[in-house]
């Protein structure tokens, strides 16, 4: 089932970009964010209510509480500088140098959690990145 959900966070990351791309003209990419933003908000919160999650809130523990808020500030960070590139840049590009962060993670989660770094994902790193300067250049 993983991959099914991750297939479909391609496909909607995809027309993220296209649909950011045309909805971001002449408006400032920081208000764009945000607007983009409170609609994520909206669309999340009402899943946790529509499959009935939220008395999970109380369970949580404080470990989790600083992650998920670093994470939450590392996404609101990407979304600004994503934004940011995709107003001055070209979608074609932009989106490229954007998914090396399937590099950056893979290395810091052999860093970070302890995860196999294997020959073959050595091999797809490089692949990735010389993929993306070929795209980009």
């Amino acid at each position: 089932m993983w991959l099914l959900f991750a297939f479909l966070s391609a496909v909607f990351a995809a027309l993220t970009s296209i649909l950011a791309k045309v909805g971001i003209e002449g408006v400032n990419s920081n208000l764009a964010t945000a607007i983009r933003t409170v609609v994520v908000v909206i669309m999340a919160w009402g899943i946790v209510f529509m499959t009935n999650v939220q008395s999970g809130l109380g369970s949580i523990s404080r470990k989790s509480w600083i992650f998920l808020i670093l994470s939450g500030l590392a996404t609101g960070a990407s979304w600004l500088c994503y934004y940011r590139a995709l107003q001055t840049g070209e979608a074609s590009k932009v989106v490229p140098i954007d998914k090396l962060s399937v590099v950056i993670t893979l290395i810091l989660a052999f860093i970070f959690l302890h995860e196999q770094f294997t020959v073959k994902s050595l091999i797809g790193c490089v692949l990735i990145g010389v993929g993306t300067l070929f795209m980009v250049l």
